[in-house]
């Protein structure tokens, strides 16, 4: 169904980190109304679980990709049972040991 509310979790490799990949994500995120979360992961990597419709979680990864210094070379996608109580989208502190 298109207006299906659905959930992933998002793992993006490349150069992602230090370029303003979490604040164009939040923005996005919020402008399309999906909620959930991104962080920056201690590989260098940066995790988001984004719950939408597929075309907003698609217009939030778009958004993110155009981002000026953003070089995605490759992404992970899994999807992930939806979060009835979840409001807003957040960036969450860094995943470092």
């Amino acid at each position: 169904m298109k207006n299906e509310v659905i959930r992933r979790a998002v793992c993006f490799y490349g150069w992602v980190q230090g370029v303003g990949f979490r604040w164009r994500a939040k923005n996005a995120a919020n402008a399309l109304g999906v909620t959930g979360w991104v962080r920056n992961n201690a590989d260098g990597s940066v995790s988001m679980e984004l719950q939408g419709t597929e075309e907003q979680i698609d217009g939030v990864i778009l958004a993110v990709e155009r981002g000026a210094y953003v070089k995605i070379e490759n992404l992970r996608v899994k999807n992930l049972p939806v979060e009835e109580d979840e409001y807003g989208f957040h960036i969450r502190e860094e995943e470092y040991p």
